[in-house]
């Protein structure tokens, strides 16, 4: 058996940043087609080499004449001039301006010889003799002169400017056609683990695979840090592989990240390729989530090991790697996007770690910002859009009050709190009303915890179903109606309630919180009250009352998939996966709002949306009003 690598000395945050920082990731200099240099990093200073404008021209529509000729000039004594012909915009004047003489201008023609100064159009009026002028112009008015928008020789832009549109306009202006810039930090990517899938490639669920997220997510993160990502195939915890893997990767690119295989486990590789390969510096950081980090070299390349859970590796990469990406690309740090806001529950932790915990953002009655936890653990890939940033718990905190004040540092500065945060019961029915509001969050936490979530006051509205009770918090707005019972292979001998009970059948039921589970706890136990049995003894004798689903296709898709002969859902959802269904009654799902914001006008629109439910109904099997 090989030996089980523990984490000894964590390295404290600024231990681990400092590291980080200390790597060699420079990405050298490349020159680019100015057509290509949007959002590039100038490597060098660039001189005008010629004056912007290259001429004197006109600013105005109008008459170019000499200043003086213009003087004393108004609405009652004009004065006219002699019209000796036209220059228009991008061709050589063929007039000369003399003395009481005018010539016809368009905006951005060269100024002719002899004249000083425009004047508009709108103070001028053509007459058989010329033109009459209106108002007295001085020498320069409504004239560019050359140079004036930046001279030859002047310095243009310098170094370590990012190029956005107005910058390549200016080079534009200048003639030039490339540029300098520094180069992207090219960073490889490999995600490590036998159980790996790229999407798009078939997976099997049975054998435990599970899709790549981290390979897009960082990728995507190192794109916004300014650096070109590379994606490697995904490695399997075999060393040679993983060797060969991180050393070709290491000999194309300038920094090589892998996540997967970093925490201390025995089948883990990564930290002995480079311990034995390579340099390590590091190998664990006091931070949750991400405790197991390593940095470190291959060969000749920086080298850094992400945890293999997405939120894990994801915060890791925002707190440590994407600041020395956007040092070596030359792209300063972004606007810092933080949002001051107060706890809308208690949140305990004690567990002597700086935690980056992951939150949600929902306006308040009175229009403060309330900040609720949205932890699902690391390994829940769905934290990364349910929450909205994070905040920083330092290791000595115990608990984090409802009321208390908290920074939240925002995963982009383009966040916005969502117009309506809801709640409870998964249904399909609730998805079509959310898909007519603008920007709402649904949180499918189930029955029970929506109702205590809602108690303590933290979304805007909540979804409950199954058996009602009379103290349910809120205000309701509406409700539907929808058929639930057992969802069954086709060819399934189950016919009621009693058959699943009395049979052997593999069944999967929902999880406790959920509104179908209450429904079907009550129906058992009305069977237990009929047969004069303990409710226990029916629940016993169903092979899988225990095995429970989070979801509300899940059961239904694990008879589908033939795991199982019996699952707890709705008539709705059989019929989508083309099932057979035993009907156990109907129950209803409530939507009850905060009371304290009825008046937001997410919650009205969907007070709204409830009152017309004919439709929506009408499109789904087993749904009424």
């Amino acid at each position: 058996m090989s030996e089980r690598r523990e984490f000894r000395d964590l390295a404290t945050p600024e231990e681990a940043r400092s590291v980080v920082e200390g790597l060699d990731i420079d990405p050298g200099t490349e020159t680019v087609a100015l057509a290509d240099a949007r959002d590039r990093v100038l490597a060098e200073r660039v001189d005008a080499a010629l004056d912007v404008p290259g001429f004197d021209r006109a600013s105005m529509d109008g008459y170019a004449v000499r200043a003086r000729d213009t003087f004393g000039a108004d609405e009652a004594a004009p004065e006219t001039l002699d019209l000796v012909g036209a220059v228009h915009a991008g061709e050589r004047p063929s007039v000369t301006v003399e003395s009481g003489t005018a010539a016809e201008i368009s905006t951005g023609a060269v100024m002719p010889e002899g004249a000083d100064a425009v004047v508009m159009v709108e103070r001028t009026t053509e007459t058989d003799g010329g033109v009459e002028i209106r108002t007295a112009v001085t020498p320069g008015e409504h004239v560019m002169l050359a140079g004036a928008d930046i001279a030859a020789g002047a310095r243009a832009l310098g170094p370590g400017t990012r190029l956005t549109p107005r910058e390549i306009g200016l080079l534009s202006a200048l003639g030039v056609d490339e540029v300098p810039v520094r180069s992207r930090p090219r960073v490889g990517i490999v995600s490590t683990g036998d159980e790996l899938v790229r999407p798009g490639e078939e997976l099997d669920s049975g054998a435990g695979q599970i899709y790549d997220v981290n390979s897009y997510t960082l990728a995507a993160g190192v794109s916004d840090a300014g650096g070109e990502p590379v994606l490697y195939p995904h490695a399997g915890d075999d060393f040679d592989a993983l060797e060969g893997l991180l050393h070709e990767a290491a000999d194309e690119c300038d920094l090589v990240m892998s996540s997967g295989s970093t925490s201390a486990s025995a089948v883990d590789v990564v930290y002995r390729v480079i311990e034995e390969r390579g340099d390590l510096r590091l190998h664990g950081v006091a931070v949750k989530p991400g405790k197991p980090m390593l940095v470190g070299t291959v060969g000749e390349s920086a080298y850094v090991g992400l945890p293999g859970y997405p939120v894990s590796a994801l915060t890791i990469f925002r707190t440590f790697v994407a600041p020395v990406v956007r040092d070596a690309a030359g792209i300063p740090e972004p606007r810092t996007a933080t949002v001051a806001g107060e706890m809308a529950v208690d949140e305990r932790y004690a567990e002597g770690r700086l935690r980056y915990m992951p939150v949600g953002l929902v306006e308040g009655s009175d229009g403060r910002t309330l900040v609720y936890p949205v932890d699902k653990g690391s390994g829940a890939t769905t934290s990364l859009v349910d929450a909205d940033g994070t905040v920083a718990v330092e290791p000595e905190t115990d608990v984090l009050a409802a009321g208390d004040a908290v920074e939240v540092t925002l995963f982009s500065p383009d966040v916005r709190v969502p117009t309506l945060l809801g709640m409870g019961e998964d249904d399909p029915l609730l998805s079509r009303l959310l898909d007519r509001i603008d920007r709402p969050r649904y949180l499918p936490t189930g029955t029970d915890d929506a109702d205590r979530r809602l108690r303590e006051g933290v979304p805007d509205v909540a979804v409950l179903a199954g058996p009602e009770r009379p103290d349910e918090p809120g205000v309701e707005l509406g409700d539907w109606r929808r058929e639930w019972g057992l969802v069954l292979a086709p060819d399934s001998e189950v016919d009621e309630l009693a058959a699943l009970v009395d049979g052997d059948h593999r069944f999967i039921n929902r999880d406790g919180g959920s509104g179908l589970r209450r429904s079907f706890d009550a129906a058992l136990e009305r069977l237990a009250d009929e047969r004069d049995a303990a409710f226990a003894d029916l629940t016993g004798a169903i092979d899988g009352y225990d095995l429970t689903a989070q979801a509300n296709e899940s059961p239904a898709r694990k008879v589908a998939a033939g795991a199982a002969d019996a699952g707890l859902g709705l008539r709705a959802t059989a019929e989508t996966l083309d099932l057979a269904f035993v009907s156990l009654g109907t129950e209803r799902v409530r939507v009850r709002a905060n009371p304290d914001r009825t008046e937001k006008a997410s919650v009205e629109r969907l007070r709204t949306l409830l009152a017309d439910l004919q439709a929506p109904t009408a499109a789904l099997s087993g749904f009424d009003t």
